[in-house]
């Protein structure tokens, strides 16, 4: 399959004519001027009769005829402009770049020497393929028995450790209590989702008639299905759930033979439909009422290949243009091997530009922007892959259900946060440890999968960091919903700053643990290398929300009667104010498993309720004992200001004062009585 998609027929119409002009056979010397503007070559060239042009300011067509005359090339735009946008694409340079085709005959190396010669091109970039971080293959949801989960009624949520992890040893021995994402409490609590929140997959293609899938993908309602026409004129032909960019079509495919069902795994994770009866849950899929976010599907990978640089680009535009909130990229390029920006030496390449487009680009009522979410990728390097890797764009590295990094991840500079991404050999001859979501029940059908793919399972494991970025763009999603719902604006660059602030941290788990061996013999992995190497730690969704809100939080110890400072709630002055309540909810009673704390009285203690009790203050302190790992939120009522309240027949008092406390339990032991978690 010819990895470079054909050009529009106008397109080739210019490219014939340009052709016919004479060639110029001069070739001009590699001054280190001119190798400068070239990106890096690297290995994964896609096209020999093609690269990209961005032109130091916009041409005219007096410079194109000149540029396609001195280099023997033909130009098209790489990018569609969009009305009322044409000053933020000018902004980002889109207006810039340009699709080059040689002559034929032509050698790819020399005329791209020639280009890089001409004085008005900023950057020449060789066409190269992306490749998916995952470990390729999905592994099959062999006859698992229907579980009763305690927050939906989806059938095998049970089996999404990512979201609550039990420790239970059928999906690790080693496998950590609160290793996951944290949302069950946000969920139980405070929001499952909103349609007006959009997350682009930009990946394999997406299976938009998933049955669990289906009813949160987004609908380009302004156009009508088959009809081969543009009516919503956005440039795209039927673009119904979305648009194939690897061959410029409008036909999403998911079951081409080398199809690994990776785009739609990736959805699932994200926005698979929850509370319906049926397979999994997605971490932002809504309640069952038609609340969940929605799955915009960019087609850039088929079977074996993946769409070159132009072409991603043009797909992350169209996410902006089109109303995606959050692009999430379980992708990395093939030219990014080395540990700094070297590969964007000439100013960024066409990726980047259309990425910081999407990111200015303001699609949702909570930000001045969007946010991009990209996978670090898989081979254990000490870097992360670009395009995530840039300075300013939210790179995940992937933890296994152990809360450690798993033995693929990469780490390092560029690496921003960690999430799940499951790890395999944790258990001989299953793959519980790995990641559950949806997947095309045509994989293994045609022989994709070989030996692990079975016909009519919509449902698989996958591992990489492929799958640890959804949970993030998952998370961020529920993140965008809960502050709409509360009325909420932020600046983006602030929201990224609490997105990687909203974290566990793994550094004293790393610490306190040496080396992990596997189930299959596979060799120990020394943990020593990841330390402070993971970004800010691991996302935390309930955490996030506590961010949004505004509401202190507190971790605190599972199994421990503990005194809890309440400085952070009421500033310094909180050791000398009267406190008239402490209020606890019966979610948060269930959540953390609180005890009743005996011989306690309403007089003596503020409480809730009067006598035995699940928390009270005491010299300016909460005292509270947790037994269950989880999250919750505590109301406390204080005086500012005197004794009592003032007002009404009362003598002069003091202002009310009512103020959330958010409580995150975890296992804490670990040897130095931190575990990592605190």
């Amino acid at each position: 399959m010819n990895k470079y998609p054909l050009l529009l027929i106008p397109a080739l119409l210019l490219s014939a004519l340009s052709c016919q002009q004479e060639k110029v056979e001069t070739d001009r010397p590699a001054t280190d001027d001119v190798s400068a503007k070239i990106l890096t070559k690297g290995d994964a060239v896609v096209a020999e009769d093609a690269f990209l042009v961005k032109f130091a300011k916009a041409p005219t067509a007096d410079d194109i005829q000149q540029f396609e005359k001195e280099t023997g090339t033909s130009l098209q735009k790489t990018f569609r402009s969009t009305p009322g946008r044409e000053e933020l694409e000018k902004a980002h340079g889109l207006d810039r770049w340009y699709d080059a085709t040689l002559c034929e005959g032509d050698v790819l190396d020399r005329i791209v020497l020639k280009a890089a010669s001409v004085p008005e091109v900023q950057v020449v970039e060789y066409l190269s393929e992306v490749v998916k971080t995952s470990d390729g293959e999905v592994y099959p949801l062999s006859a698992p028995t229907k579980g009763t989960a305690d927050t939906f009624n989806d059938p095998y949520l049970y089996l999404q450790w990512h979201y609550k992890n039990t420790a239970d040893p059928m999906v690790s021995p080693t496998a950590k209590a609160g290793a996951d994402v944290n949302v069950t409490p946000v969920w139980n609590n405070l929001t499952c989702g909103d349609p007006a929140i959009i997350v682009a997959v930009i990946d394999e293609g997406v299976k938009y008639s998933h049955p669990d899938l289906k009813d949160n993908m987004w609908v380009n309602a302004k156009e009508i299905p088959g009809n081969g026409i543009d009516d919503d004129n956005n440039g795209y032909i039927d673009d119904i759930y979305g648009y194939n960019f690897f061959n410029n079509s409008p036909n999403i495919s998911w079951n081409v033979e080398g199809d690994s069902g990776h785009g739609t795994h990736c959805a699932g994770t994200i926005a698979a439909v929850n509370n319906n009866g049926m397979g999994v849950a997605g971490i932002a899929g809504g309640s069952g009422k038609g609340d969940g976010c929605r799955i915009m599907g960019l087609q850039i990978f088929s079977g074996k290949s993946g769409a070159s640089a132009n072409r991603i680009a043009q797909a992350i535009k169209y996410a902006a243009d089109n109303g995606a909130s959050i692009i999430s990229c379980s992708f990395g390029s093939t030219l990014s091997y080395g540990s700094d920006n070297a590969y964007y030496k000439a100013g960024g390449g066409v990726e980047i530009d259309a990425i910081h487009y999407f990111e200015d680009c303001k699609n949702n009522p909570v930000l001045n922007g969007n946010i991009a979410i990209f996978a670090a990728s898989n081979d254990a390097k000490n870097y992360a892959f670009y395009p995530g890797a840039w300075h300013d764009i939210i790179s995940v590295s992937a933890l296994g259900p152990d809360g450690l990094p798993a033995y693929y991840t990469n780490y390092g500079p560029g690496c921003n946060i960690c999430a799940p991404g499951g790890e395999a050999y944790h258990i001989v001859n299953r793959w519980n440890s790995m990641v559950l979501s949806t997947i095309p029940s045509e994989v293994g059908g045609n022989g994709i999968n070989g030996e692990y793919g079975q016909t009519g399972m919509d449902y698989g494991y996958m591992q990489g960091t492929s799958m640890a970025c959804p949970h993030v763009s998952g998370v961020v999603a529920l993140a965008l919903s809960y502050a709409k719902q509360l009325g909420k604006t932020f600046d983006r660059d602030e929201f990224k700053r609490m997105i990687l602030s909203s974290v566990n941290d793994i550094d004293q788990l790393i610490a306190n643990t040496s080396e992990k061996t596997y189930a299959y013999g596979r060799g120990a992995l020394k943990m020593a290398p990841y330390y402070h190497q993971m970004g800010t730690g691991s996302i935390d969704a309930w955490r996030l929300m506590m961010k949004i809100e505004g509401t202190p939080t507190s971790t605190l110890q599972l199994g421990k009667k503990q005194w809890v400072d309440l400085t952070s709630v009421f500033g310094t002055a909180s050791v000398s104010l009267t406190y008239l309540n402490v209020e606890v909810s019966e979610q948060t009673v269930k959540d953390l498993g609180l005890q009743t704390i005996a011989g306690t009285s309403q007089k003596a203690y503020p409480c809730v309720p009067e006598g035995d009790c699940y928390a009270y203050i005491q010299f300016g302190r909460l005292y509270i004992h947790p037994t269950k790992i989880g999250s919750g939120k505590i109301a406390i009522t204080a005086v500012g200001g005197g004794s009592h309240v003032g007002g009404g027949d009362n003598p002069p008092g003091g202002m009310e004062l009512e103020q959330d406390l958010s409580i995150i339990v975890r296992d804490t032991d670990g040897g130095n009585g931190t575990g990592g978690w605190l």
